[in-house]
Parts: structure tokens; sequence; C-alpha cells
């Protein structure tokens, strides 16, 4: 039909809570998310870890009083993309921070820093992070698969086939040290893995119907150093969390032999986020929203 093409052929609630179509693409047709009609991106590189927290809490503080959406759509949402320097661990939000060893993190200078999120210790070294905000009556179990789905189709542009957890992984009866300390040894449904091994770790806070769920993609195997900043009193402990974090976790490098650039993943994602969601993503740089985030640097702890 002189080289135009039919979009939209069907569309489908989910659940009576939010909607995808089907999408016809070259080599077959695809499903497009439509939870959100307007897409906003944010890369603000390489940050100390708190001021890394520091912006996700302020970035949910805008979208708690509605001041992003007021400027940028009620059906909006917001990606940012980052990393870390210098490397950082983080901890959840109601984790016990006497799990990790403050003076060898000093000594090694490594900055250690609370989450707005829920769950487990991170080491963040080498690593590409992303934060997702919105607004939405969605499920928070949708939102969680809808945000892993993007990554999904980022890496499949690597070569990488992840698939999703179907279900959580059994904790050992008593609770093993590594499960209680790490993110990466325990998986939650809907996370990615490769071949048996978890790839992504995320997290997720939510207050009234604003969402902030951020994550790790590890770049390299780095993050397994967790094992060397922990405080445990068993003493073969270091060495069950080192193997546990060998067994069940992986990185980019493993999986492609090289690490990707930090520029490739962010362009990457950027490209699966508009293609998830079937529409041309907006990029913000971080002066766009100096106005309305600086009077709430410290509303969120």
């Amino acid at each position: 039909m002189n080289g135009v093409k039919i979009i939209i052929i069907l569309i489908r609630i989910c659940n009576g809570s939010g909607a995808q179509r089907l999408v016809e693409q070259p080599g077959g047709v695809a499903m497009v998310n439509t939870f959100f009609h307007k897409v906003y991106c944010l890369d603000s590189g390489f940050h100390t870890g708190e001021e890394n927290m520091a912006f996700d809490r302020q970035l949910m503080a805008v979208f708690l009083d509605g001041r992003f959406q007021q400027r940028y759509g009620r059906d909006s949402c917001l990606w940012r993309f980052y990393a870390w320097h210098p490397y950082a661990v983080t901890v959840g939000y109601n984790q016990d921070i006497s799990g990790i060893d403050m003076l060898k993190c000093r000594s090694a200078g490594i900055d250690v820093v609370r989450r707005p999120t829920g769950g487990r210790a991170v080491f963040h070294a080498e690593e590409f992070t992303y934060s997702f905000f919105a607004e939405s009556a969605v499920p928070n179990s949708e939102l969680y698969r809808m945000v892993h789905e993007v990554i999904q189709l980022a890496l499949e542009s690597l070569g990488i086939h992840a698939g999703f957890c179907r279900s959580t992984l059994s904790r050992p009866q008593g609770g093993a040290p590594a499960e209680a300390v790490s993110c990466f040894t325990a998986s939650a449904r809907n996370e990615l893995q490769v071949d048996g091994r978890k790839l992504v770790g995320s997290a997720q806070r939510k207050s009234r119907n604003v969402l902030l769920q951020h994550g790790s993609l590890p770049l390299s195997a780095r993050h397994k150093e967790l094992y060397r900043f922990i405080t445990l009193s068993e003493g073969d402990a270091f060495e069950e969390i080192r193997a546990d974090m060998e067994r069940k976790t992986t990185s980019l490098e493993e999986i492609l032999g090289y690490i990707p650039e930090y520029a490739l993943l962010s362009k990457l994602m950027r490209s699966a986020a508009g293609k998830l969601h079937g529409i041309e993503l907006v990029e913000l740089q971080p002066c766009d929203l100096s106005d309305i985030l600086e009077p709430y640097e410290h509303s969120i702890h």
C-alpha cells in the first residue's frame, strides 16, 4: 500500500488496569505497551552514591506532589539512567546496615548509602543503573514486568536472550547468610536471567500511586565482590556468599566477552523504551527539571 504500514491492529485491556496493542513491524507483529502515552528519559551519568539516591528521592517527590505531571502530562513516565563514581554499596530501606563493614568500605573508598526502595545490599561497581518513575494505578507487578521488558528488548540488541524468572527462588530453611545480605542471590518473579543466573536486580517503592523502581545491570563480575564488605560472625559465611554470587548471578562481560560502553547501553535503553511504548521518547536534561526539583532536596528519606 505505497509503503504505508498499518500500525494499530488491536487494543487489548490487561487485567482492567492497562492496555497493550499489536503493532506491525518488519519481520512480524510485536506487542506494544500503552500504560503511558508520554515517555521521558534523563541520562544523568556518573555520580556518588549519595547524589544518585538523593536524585531518585527528589524525582519521586516531584511525582508525589504532581509537579512533573503538571509540566509533562498526567499519562507520562520518566526513565533515568546513571552510574556510580566512586563505587558504592547500597542497602535496602529497611535493611540493617550493621551487616555492612563500614571500615572496610571507607578504606576501599566505597560509598555506603541507603536506598529509598526495599531489598538487600548491592555493590555498585561497573554497572549500568536505571530508575523508573510514574503515577499509575497499574499493579506493581505489571509495571515491574513492563520495566524489565524494556531492558529485555535492549539486551536483544546486544544478542543477549534474557528470560523472566517465573517464581521467587525458595530460601533455605532458616535463611542463608548470602540471601539475608545480598540482592543478587535472591530472585523475584519477572526479574531477568540468562541461563538461570540473575542479570538484573531491581527494587520498588510505591507511595500513594507513585512508583519508583530502580535496578542494576552489572557490566562485569565486580558486583560479586559484595562479600568483601559484609560483616558476618560465621567463619564460612564469606565463602558461602562468594560462591552463591558466582553460582546465581552473571554480568554482560561474562555473557558477551566484553564490556559494552555506558553510552551504548543508554542509547539501546532509550530505543527500547520508545519501541515498547510505541511512541517517540523525549530526552530531558537535568537543567530541564532544576526549578521543580530544588524545593524537594530532602523531602523523602
